[in-house]
């Protein structure tokens, strides 16, 4: 058995089984309550002084699973562990991360500061939407990516004459890790955003005309830009149409414009728990990969190689 711990909050605790199963060891012992007036109880229910814990925890609302896990590393730390990795598949406020309109918050920053503060060595997570993020904290981060993951879930499927597509400029570096992985080329789509939460579809760049695509992004929230994306591609004359997608938030009316939209299939990993299922929504696990980090953490091994855009 190895000699370190992983521990869940309650966030996503079907990926944590599955890392701890990838890791050969079994999920540490923790307690976490609700008192009745909402408060948050935690408590480890075993001894792990001088061990190596690494705290699986995705910090989508509501709150309570980012407090859970400011909650879990302050109580290792007060409990004499000897290292704390936070392991955030999905690391949440990350798309509030600049101060882009007057008296808002970097809760981005924030929440890297609550990290840290609350005792906190390191940080393991993937797919940041803004990468920049990593720079918010001055203790070790390793930025973990899908890409890997998700392609080889999609070896083998005839997807023909294939153009890989960003909905917008800024997935533009994870979109070219797809089209590099699948030798094809690559198309992104120009928009603008009204207000929050709302994408007008602008134009196409590149050739989409006649072609299969995968459209390719770091979240699906609402899937407004995502599923306008499809239709825009669409009236330029693609194909067919999938998806691929690291975190699936599915908020809102996100289940219903995607099982409305021509997409074929949207390919997501399990860093979120789905809140039902779809015909649309395949899902696969990356447990495999945080598993691998979190062993070659332990061991002080370099993962590097990990890091593969």
């Amino acid at each position: 058995m190895p000699n370190f711990k992983i521990v869940s909050g309650r966030s996503n605790p079907a990926l944590a089984k599955r890392i701890a199963a990838e890791s050969a060891t079994l999920l540490g012992a923790v307690s976490i309550r609700n008192f009745s007036d909402g408060e948050l109880w935690v408590k480890y229910d075993e001894n792990i002084r001088g061990e190596d814990i690494f705290i699986v925890q995705s910090t989508q609302p509501p709150s309570d699973n980012l407090m859970e896990l400011l909650m879990l590393i302050d109580a290792a730390r007060r409990a004499s562990a000897k290292r704390i990795t936070a392991v955030i598949p999905y690391f949440g406020y990350a798309r509030q991360d600049r101060k882009d309109q007057p008296r808002v918050a970097i809760t981005a920053k924030l929440v890297s500061n609550l990290l840290t503060e609350a005792g906190a060595d390191r940080v393991i997570t993937m797919d940041l939407h803004a990468p920049q993020i990593q720079g918010f904290l001055d203790i070790p981060f390793d930025h973990l990516y899908a890409s890997p993951v998700l392609t080889r879930h999609m070896q083998g499927a005839d997807f023909g004459d294939l153009v890989v597509c960003s909905p917008d400029t800024g997935g533009l570096k994870l979109a070219r890790a797809y089209a590099k992985r699948f030798r094809t080329s690559l198309a992104f789509i120009d928009k603008r955003r009204p207000q929050p939460n709302i994408a007008e579809v602008m134009n196409i760049v590149g050739e989409v005309s006649g072609k299969n695509v995968l459209l390719v992004d770091d979240l699906i929230d609402t899937a407004g830009t995502f599923t306008n994306a499809t239709r825009a591609l669409k009236e330029e004359g693609a194909k067919k149409i999938w998806g691929a997608c690291t975190h699936p938030v599915l908020s809102g009316e996100s289940y219903e414009r995607i099982e409305a939209s021509p997409i074929e299939k949207v390919l997501v990993a399990d860093t979120l728990p789905l809140r039902r299922e779809s015909p649309k929504i395949v899902v696969t696990s990356v447990a495999s990969l945080f598993a691998e980090a979190i062993l070659r953490t332990h061991s002080n091994q370099s993962i590097s190689k990990l890091f593969d855009v």
